[in-house]
């Protein structure tokens, strides 16, 4: 993760380096074992072996069964598959259903801190399909406030098409009450999807012990390339395909699959899920002497997200008084290499809507920080960080 003289990469959030183990796994399946694992010929099987043996071992280390999982380009993907496909094959039941099609209004519920990925498919839906959008406030923590999540679903819940929530949060690092969000939506008959992009590989996540209906996963947070990733959709859950063609993956995701994309998938999250459970109390240990760290060094620093449930690997705070752009730069310039929250924002410096939704002022939300590790940071590293921190806040007048 660093040197002594190098960077010190602290933006786990955005990305994490493809594995050497990744690398060797996937490299037969593009070299040697290349052929289309639809094809029936030997080498055709080799592949198609190799797609359901990944399938079999991602299933597992989310809790889920093998046929829930279909392979995607990433979370982006997953996440718009589920909103719109859950979406639209709900309301056309809706429609079938009600004795006056016209005037129905089928609704979305997200909460207020959803990544654009989810908000925005929700956006897509009210723009073209007329869906009523409905947005659950958060506490100061980022926490849903499940007593209005429990009034919404239950205000209309034969118009509700679905209830979608992230279990971690990618700017503040506060998880979810999964498990409270699906027993409400289900209490309901909605389905409920998660988007667990930032939690994969980080805490445990057990798909059908929650009994979630969709579940989405990007495969660069816990180290394999970009563009690879999952969504998990159990066979009871009306689903549209968002793309035409050839019937792959269930009919839900046409197009020839990316054999060696689905191996690293599951090699990076084994591996990752391995490391966890061996390094996690290290790792949440190396998390709270930064925040220690850090709020000592610099008085007017305020930690954001929930100080309990949050990420192991996450540490994020609000420097009111100075911008978080100009602090992220003093950094860079110092060897921290870290981010202000979202990494989606096709390179804008932008205000971070969580900070937004959790109630604070857009000139005190404009000061955010975002420490992400996936590995235990050493005391030295802790102690260059907080040293970093100071100084940059030092020069920058706070």
């Amino acid at each position: 993760m660093s040197s002594d003289d190098g960077e010190l990469y602290l933006d786990a959030a955005s990305t994490e380096p493809v594995g050497r183990d990744v690398i060797d796994a996937m490299l037969p399946f593009m070299t040697d074992a290349y052929a289309n694992p639809a094809s029936v010929h030997r080498t055709g099987k080799t592949a198609a072996q190799a797609l359901d043996a990944a399938r079999r071992s991602f299933a597992a280390n989310l809790g889920a069964r093998p046929d829930d999982v279909i392979f995607t380009s990433g979370g982006t993907e997953s996440d718009n598959l589920a909103v719109k496909g859950i979406a639209l094959a709900r309301m056309e039941r809706m429609r079938r259903a009600a004795t006056d099609a016209s005037s129905l209004c089928p609704r979305i519920i997200i909460s207020a801190v959803e990544h654009p990925a989810v908000a925005e498919s929700a956006a897509w839906l009210e723009r073209f399909f007329g869906f009523e959008v409905v947005r659950v406030p958060v506490d100061s923590t980022a926490r849903i406030d499940l007593e209005a999540l429990d009034r919404e679903v239950a205000a209309a819940p034969e118009r509700t098409a679905l209830v979608s929530v992230m279990l971690a949060n990618n700017e503040v690092g506060t998880i979810q009450p999964v498990a409270d969000v699906v027993r409400i939506a289900h209490a309901a008959g909605v389905p409920v999807h998660v988007d667990a992009v930032q939690a994969a590989g980080q805490i445990p996540i057990r798909m059908r012990d929650w009994d979630v209906d969709a579940l989405s996963v990007s495969g660069h947070k816990f180290g394999t390339p970009k563009g690879l990733g999952a969504l998990l959709v159990r066979s009871r859950t009306p689903i549209e395909p968002l793309l035409s063609g050839g019937g792959q993956e269930r009919g839900l995701r046409s197009g020839t699959q990316n054999v060696a994309g689905a191996v690293g998938l599951a090699i990076a999250l084994d591996g990752s899920i391995a490391f966890m459970r061996e390094h996690h109390a290290e790792l949440i240990a190396s998390r709270d002497r930064l925040i220690r760290g850090v709020l000592d060094a610099v008085p007017q620093a305020r930690l954001t997200g929930d100080p309990e449930h949050r990420l192991p690997g996450h540490a994020s705070f609000i420097f009111p008084g100075v911008t978080g752009e100009a602090l992220l730069v003093d950094l860079d310039a110092r060897g921290i290499e870290c981010s202000s929250g979202s990494a989606c924002a096709v390179g804008r410096h932008e205000i971070p809507p969580t900070l937004l939704a959790m109630g604070l002022e857009p000139s005190v939300a404009k000061s955010a920080l975002r420490l992400t590790f996936r590995r235990p940071l050493s005391d030295a590293d802790v102690n260059r960080t907080v040293t970093a921190i100071r100084r940059s806040c030092t020069a920058l007048g706070l």
